[in-house]
């Protein structure tokens, strides 16, 4: 059974980490992650349409894409340090609207077993403010929405 996404910000870090677990094979959590084609169909909130003009998905490479709605059009960037298949990825990401301020995060994919998965984050932020206005953004539901939109995909895959 999948679960919600459970996201903490550690005391005294400049850290959010998060959970969540998919009823689906790590293999294919993993393609979902890093696949142009798949990340299109879930990643971001709902009512958002999403262009990517760059995914190079390769250790040292790096990637563009844009969400877009009525009110605007908001994009990110950033680079790919390392990715280990079916097993983790670190990068960086990058606002367009908060110039200066980058994340580093970490996605592990975990093997539960049964066709079963789990994805381990951890970002951290540059400063305290800029973890605050993420997180008062409406990140978390923003997260919450991809992930069920990954959940479907991942039965389809």
């Amino acid at each position: 059974m999948t679960t919600a996404l459970d996201l903490t910000t550690p005391v005294d870090t400049l850290a959010m980490e998060f959970t969540r677990d998919f009823d689906a094979p790590v293999a294919a959590l993993f393609r979902a992650h890093a696949e142009p084609e798949l990340i299109t169909q879930w990643l971001g909130p709902d009512g958002l349409e999403m262009d990517m003009t760059e995914w190079n998905f390769h250790n040292h490479g790096g990637y563009r894409y844009s969400h877009r709605d009525a009110q605007g059009t908001y994009g990110f960037h950033g680079t790919f340090h390392t990715v280990r298949p079916n097993e983790f990825i670190l990068q960086t990401f990058e606002f367009d609207g908060a110039p200066d301020s980058v994340n580093l995060e970490f996605l592990w994919f975990d093997d539960l077993g049964g066709n079963r998965s789990r994805l381990r984050g951890r970002s951290i932020c540059s400063t305290v403010e800029a973890r605050d206005a993420l997180l008062s953004s409406g990140m978390e539901h923003g997260m919450a929405q991809g992930y069920e939109k990954l959940d479907a995909l991942l039965g389809r895959l």
